[in-house]
């Protein structure tokens, strides 16, 4: 059943991702189409999301703690050696942007959106990675 978490947040990071890039396309002027950058925005929170669930799944699995807050989440997994300090680094910068998008604590810059799809979405797929080695 545990398994079945893991296979489903993987699941949803990697359907995001494929999401991402069908309004990307690799052309950063698709990000002043509001409907695109919707869409974009959407993808980044959700597979965020996901990959928050999946840390705190892995937590709980392995009783490593009560995190405070999303972020807690990745530096516990760092702390336990399930993450290096890079991707935590990177995981926990994502979360800030969820933030920023889930929230409007600001208005989102589209450079920003346009770094995360091209330098940082991957990171999030490189931790669900690290969360199937785990199950097999």
């Amino acid at each position: 059943m545990a398994n079945d978490v893991i296979y489903n947040k993987v699941s949803i990071i990697e359907k995001c991702i494929d999401r991402i890039n069908e309004e990307y396309l690799g052309n950063p002027d698709n990000l002043e189409n509001f409907t695109k950058q919707d869409s974009i925005i959407l993808n980044i929170q959700r597979a965020s999301e996901a990959a928050i669930d999946l840390a705190m799944h892995i937590i709980s699995e392995n009783s490593l703690g009560i995190p405070q807050n999303s972020r807690d989440g990745f530096e516990i997994l760092y702390k336990n050696e399930f993450i290096d300090l890079k991707l935590c680094t990177k995981l926990k910068a994502m979360v800030g942007f969820r933030n920023i998008a889930v929230h409007d604590y600001q208005e989102i810059n589209i450079e920003i959106i346009e770094k995360i799809i091209d330098k940082h979405i991957y990171d999030i797929k490189e931790f669900s990675k690290v969360c199937l080695k785990l199950i097999k």
